[in-house]
């Protein structure tokens, strides 16, 4: 596990507020939506906005590679690693 993606894991309970989870709870590879974590749609919408106000990255909901970045921690740290707007 890379520190971004530790810190992606806690940046994920403090914005959404998952009082009964900590970062050992999340794996780096388990899918954020439906059947992984069970974040839903507007969790997605928060997420994204934080995310794009700390770490400066473009989020296009439009974009089909959107589904592929939030699928899971990993990705999203591989995301932002890309976008050259680490932490």
């Amino acid at each position: 596990m890379t520190s971004l993606e530790t810190e992606l894991k806690a940046f994920i309970i403090e914005t959404l507020n998952l009082e009964d989870v900590n970062v050992d709870d999340i794996d780096s590879e388990e899918a954020l939506f439906v059947d992984g974590l069970g974040l839903d749609s507007i969790d997605a919408l928060e997420l994204g906005v934080a995310l794009q106000k700390k770490y400066d990255v473009r989020i296009d909901a439009k974009n089909e590679d959107v589904k592929t970045h939030f699928a899971s921690v990993r990705n999203l740290a591989k995301f932002i690693h890309a976008s050259g707007r680490e932490g």
